[in-house]
């Protein structure tokens, strides 16, 4: 080997096969001899070994050799592969092995290793190519206090700090690997359970008595809730506020997880003592139990979150497991919430007629308009199944509108149509939400100026209880109407308060018995008195306050001639007609409808 030491700097010495090697100078300028390497090596605090390319010790330092246990001398030629499991698994030993053929620039792992002296040692291990020469380099690294501080940090991280519970996200962490591990492990059964609890009442104890005593029966209700379930090895979490979640993992089936939820209502039931201060609370369950394949935590947990919504509906202070029939008709609902909007500006309600019929001669008098929405999706809709829902969000209005702007044009062209007979009025649905949130009287005031139908020939209908009671707006706004000509109808009369001295101080003029009265008359070899009797009682009260009187459901001819010989005025139902589009009212002008 020949030194050159041509110009200024380290000093490069010719090596085996032609490479050069540069060697730092002392401070002083002289070259750092190989030995002073050597002498830093084996001196090093750190635990170094030298490999060959088989993986086999060259060198080892002392704290390599402390570390491993044994004298430097006596891990020559050892394996070092064997004696820091670098091969533990086939990734890290593929790893590994490249490094060593010089085909990979750095391997790294953290290994579990057991002392001489029986204790366990973290270390990270590092495998790199020794630049300029034959060989790498391994060093070892005690990360024991950093990999403790990170578990720490992460206990802190992943549970509550009042409860001490796993938190929201520990949860959805164990909830996850659960759903993966449970899809594929063919020996386990595949199915998963979770009951999702929310504390009745926790509020009031909150603002009552302060969130100091709040957390220290939540922390309460923590204990109960892992004494009662923690034995089974369920995990239970806090994901905050008042609610709980026990995760059922490997369940065998619903009776499983519904026996939790039940042990866990039991245990909540029984009355807290913090420091002297007797507290109750109850808790609203939501369970669900179905099979891991297909399921994400996030569908889970909504139709938990769903269950437990019902469980509250239900009456609270119990346990409710989800109903995949009653989950559909939800969201079917909440589909319907989210379009009926749009869908009255796209033009998908229609109006159909039911004949309004006198008993006495069988000439239709007038008709009722019946809202219908051609859902592009679900189809023909009748009222019943979009109506509460527009009143909930205040679509109501809209609706409501162009209902009676669409009735009253579509009485109007009767007329015209058929200008030689008596003019039909057209009865229409009204919602007392539209007497609130719209100004109801410039509506129908606006509608019948531009559609030129005459007052006198438009009903509006409300409800019983929605009529009862009423004051300010709501009353002034029928009288309003009734002033302007408008005849009010009270619907379903007999099924709220049915308080007939009430109705003569409002401006009402018609009622329409609920088919509720009128289905009492259909068996007619077995008629029941009593039914009559209240009828007959009904029908001739309201003629003294001056109403007429409308049965509806009126489905036989038998019906029709009982109701026609108590003094009912007019009928509605199938006997004569179901409700129909409004090119089929122009035949019943014309023609009686005999019963």
């Amino acid at each position: 080997m020949r030194a050159s030491t041509d110009g200024a700097g380290p000093t490069e010495i010719a090596a085996p096969g032609g490479n050069r090697l540069r060697i730092a100078e002392r401070d002083n300028g002289s070259p750092v001899e190989p030995r002073d390497y050597r002498s830093v090596f084996t001196s090093a605090p750190a635990a170094l070994a030298l490999l060959d390319h088989e993986g086999l010790i060259v060198h080892a330092n002392a704290a390599f050799a402390a570390l491993i246990g044994d004298d430097p001398e006596a891990l020559r030629r050892r394996p070092a592969a064997d004696l820091l499991d670098l091969t533990a698994d086939r990734r890290a030993g593929d790893a590994y092995r490249e490094v060593l053929r010089g085909r990979r620039s750095r391997f790294r792992c953290t290994r579990r290793l057991k002392h001489t002296d029986g204790g366990v040692l973290w270390a990270e291990v590092s495998v790199a190519p020794l630049p300029g020469a034959p060989g790498v380099v391994l060093s070892v690294t005690d990360v024991g206090e950093r990999r403790e501080l990170r578990a720490r940090l992460r206990h802190l991280q992943m549970h509550d700090t009042v409860t001490r519970l796993p938190n929201r996200a520990l949860f959805f962490e164990r909830l996850t690997a659960a759903l993966d591990s449970s899809a594929y492990d063919h020996g386990a059964t595949g199915r998963i359970g979770l009951c999702y609890l929310d504390l009745d009442g926790f509020k009031a104890i909150n603002d009552t008595l302060g969130h100091r005593v709040g957390d220290r029966l939540l922390a309460a209700v923590a204990v109960r809730l892992t004494e009662c379930t923690g034995a089974e090895g369920h995990l239970v979490a806090r994901l905050g506020g008042d609610e709980f979640a026990v995760l059922v993992e490997e369940s065998t089936g619903t009776d499983q997880v519904a026996e939790v939820a039940r042990t866990v209502l039991d245990a909540l039931q029984r009355p807290f003592d913090l420091d002297g201060q007797r507290l109750s609370v109850s808790a609203s369950i939501g369970v669900v139990e179905r099979a891991a394949a297909g399921t994400t935590a996030t569908g889970l947990m909504q139709a938990a979150d769903t269950t437990l919504y019902w469980a509250k509906e239900d009456g609270k202070a119990r346990w409710t497991l989800f109903d995949p029939e009653r989950n559909a008709h939800r969201v079917t609902r909440q589909a319907l919430a989210s379009t009926l909007r749009p869908a009255v500006e796209r033009g998908e309600f229609a109006l159909e007629y039911q004949p309004l019929v006198g008993l006495a001669d069988g000439v239709t008098r007038g008709v009722e308009a019946l809202v219908r929405w051609n859902h592009p999706e679900f189809g023909t809709l009748t009222p019943n199944r979009f109506v509460g829902i527009a009143e909930e969000d205040g679509s109501i209005v809209q609706l409501g509108r162009w209902v009676l702007r669409t009735a009253c044009r579509q009485a109007r062209q009767w007329q015209r149509d058929h200008p030689g007979a008596p003019p039909l009025f057209v009865s229409v649905n009204v919602a007392v939400r539209q007497v609130w949130d719209s100004d109801l009287v410039a509506d129908v005031a606006e509608i019948l100026a531009e559609t030129g139908l005459a007052p006198r020939l438009l009903q509006l209908e409300l409800t019983e209880s929605a009529v009862m009671g009423s004051a300010g707006r709501p009353l002034q706004a029928l009288q309003a109407l009734s002033d302007m000509g408008v005849q009010i109808a009270i619907d379903d009369f007999g099924t709220g308060y049915s308080n007939l001295a009430y109705l003569s101080r409002l401006p009402v003029s018609v009622l329409k018995l609920d088919g509720s009265f009128v289905r009492g008359f259909q068996d007619e070899a077995h008629p029941n008195p009593a039914d009559e009797t209240i009828v007959e009682a009904m029908v001739q009260l309201a003629h003294r306050l001056g109403l007429t009187v409308t049965a509806e459901c009126v489905e036989t001819s038998g019906q029709a001639a009982r109701l026609r010989r108590i003094g009912c005025d007019t009928g509605q139902g199938w006997l004569y007609s179901r409700a129909v589009p409004p090119d089929r009212i122009g035949e019943l002008i014309s023609a009686p409808l005999s019963a």
